[in-house]
């Protein structure tokens, strides 16, 4: 990781503020969780699998390019987005670029309102409650484990095997293992049940759908899949390879609505690395000025079970382990904070990625900073700048004007004193309006005084087509912008561009199907009716 600087050690010195001042320092469990976000959960369970590259990752993405004559008007209502298609993201009615307005305040508020509520449903035991009454009970043992059919075959009546089927489906991808052992539970099965369900969710090879969980006998399974349990698994529309390796998957959710995910394999110290940029958020509601995704409206919020999945996917497609995760893909993380944390648990304990080997990138939300020390994570937060004052801010980040630069530099401040993990700062470098010389003392100067000199990622901008007034600035003016940031003592690099031919590079991560409906061929339609008929035993 990179190396914190001597003076961030003066941090600890700071008072706490009042959010923090009852907050344990540095020692905390890793996987521990702020109650308001989710409950404490074990880290048994964890994936046996070696731990490589170790160097906190430096190649990111945030949004993708789309061509001007695919931009949905601003004005377009997000009512109308329905009778669009599901995967089309306009922006709401009355939303227009410019200032911050009550309007965006009052989305903002609404999709963490979606966040809780996305957060209570993928609660194992509100889960269970929602499935456990809801299969017919099953005709008799299928496998040859006479043992294991016996213990299933004392499931209560208060369990998945005792009733009518139910229309919404439950995903078992995302739950740890004491969750999953906690639902075999809460349905009549015996605990080594949660293990067989963990070693198919998260193993070598992970299962799909209800019927690859072979170790689970046949009605077992059938009795799931009539209850509403799922997999939880995304389907692979689309992917985009570029020369560098870097690949980008569309991934197709199960409302038809897609998000990108992108994997960024390199090599450092000898080490192979394969970083996932995943996303958060279907559309954001954020609107920073030179973000592709930021240009279009927000739809929802990712479960855990879809945020996991990215990474599972990235892992199928490049036939090896993930071994870096960061939360800058589509979407701002902090507005779906109680969904990310869910996630990184199981991103942690199950399927085996580090947790210092995972950051979360916000552009900063009012009051999450607090909820995220109090989840006690040994994870990197890393907070987009993109301006040394508070004007400019706003002009780049509209929803700045909600939350001053030096009220988000002092909650980075006390985020510090009260986890012990310092804060990596994103600045995005457009040419002509935030890279001169003078800017860069600025910044350097402001971080410094705030006792926030640990480290600058700079990013060059990557042309969005939706943002035509922005331009990449000139090599020479990036490396002069880091060393002044270095010699007022603030450790900058400078982040290499990947995956531009596949409009996966940092600030590029978004993808057309947002804006115009899947549209499928006929003979494609054709061949998924005759597999859908298929699979239901009709064809």
């Amino acid at each position: 990781g990179h190396t914190l600087d001597t003076q961030m050690a003066t941090s600890a010195a700071v008072k706490p503020s009042a959010w923090l001042a009852s907050a344990p320092r540095a020692a905390a469990s890793s996987h521990r969780r702020a109650a308001a976000a989710s409950p404490t959960l074990s880290a048994a369970g964890r994936r046996a699998r070696s731990c490589g590259g170790h160097a906190a990752a430096r190649v990111t993405c945030v949004t993708r390019a789309v061509t001007n004559d695919e931009m949905v008007g601003a004005a377009t209502a997000s009512d109308t987005a329905e009778d669009a298609g599901p995967t089309q993201v306009p922006r709401a009615e009355g939303v227009e670029d410019g200032e911050w307005s009550a309007l965006d305040a009052e989305l903002v508020r609404r999709s963490m309102q979606d966040a809780t509520d996305v957060y209570e449903k993928s609660l194992p035991a509100n889960g269970v409650r929602g499935v456990a009454s809801a299969a017919k009970a099953p005709r008799g043992p299928s496998d040859a484990d006479a043992d294991a059919s016996a213990s299933d075959a004392a499931s209560s009546s208060s369990s998945i095997f005792s009733a009518a089927p139910a229309p919404a489906t439950f995903p078992l991808l995302g739950l740890t293992l004491d969750e999953l052992k906690q639902f075999a539970a809460d349905n009549g099965l015996p605990a080594f049940r949660g293990k067989q369900l963990r070693d198919h969710l998260y193993g070598p090879k992970p299962a799909r759908t209800v019927d690859d969980l072979i170790s689970l006998p046949k009605d077992i399974r059938a009795a799931l899949t009539a209850a509403g349990v799922s997999v939880g698994r995304s389907i692979l529309h689309h992917k985009v390879e570029a020369a560098d390796g870097t690949t980008k998957l569309l991934l197709r959710l199960s409302d038809d609505r897609v998000v990108e995910a992108v994997g960024i394999p390199a090599t450092e110290g000898g080490k192979q690395r394969l970083t996932a940029c995943v996303s958060s958020q279907v559309g954001c509601p954020m609107r920073c000025t030179f973000c592709a995704t930021g240009k279009g409206g927000f739809a929802r919020n990712l479960a855990p079970h879809e945020i996991v999945d990215q990474v599972i996917s990235l892992e199928e497609h490049f036939g090896t382990r993930v071994t870096n995760v960061v939360f800058m893909g589509m979407g701002e993380p902090l507005l779906n904070i109680p969904n990310v944390l869910r996630a990184h648990e199981a991103l942690n304990s199950e399927v085996g990625i580090g947790a210092r080997h995972i950051t979360i990138s916000t552009v900063g939300v009012p009051k999450t900073l607090e909820r995220l020390a109090g989840a006690r994570l040994q994870s990197t937060l890393a907070v987009s700048l993109h301006a040394p004052n508070q004007a400019l801010r706003e002009t780049i980040i509209p929803s700045a004007k909600s939350y001053p630069l030096n009220e988000l530099l002092n909650d980075c401040e006390q985020y510090f004193v009260a986890t012990g993990r310092r804060v990596t700062f994103e600045y995005t470098l457009l040419a002509g309006v935030n890279d001169s010389p003078d800017q860069a003392r600025e910044l350097g100067r402001l971080l410094y005084t705030k006792r926030l000199a640990s480290h600058v990622n700079l990013i060059p901008y990557n042309p969005v087509d939706d943002a035509p007034d922005f331009s990449r600035p000139s090599r020479a003016a990036v490396h002069e912008f880091r060393n002044i940031l270095e010699e007022l003592n603030v450790p900058a690099s400078i982040r290499q561009t990947r995956g531009a031919e596949a409009a996966a590079a940092c600030g590029q991560l978004r993808n057309s199907f947002q804006k115009n409906p899947i549209m499928m061929a006929g003979a494609e339609l054709a061949a998924a009716g005759a597999g859908a008929a298929a699979a239901a035993g009709v064809a």
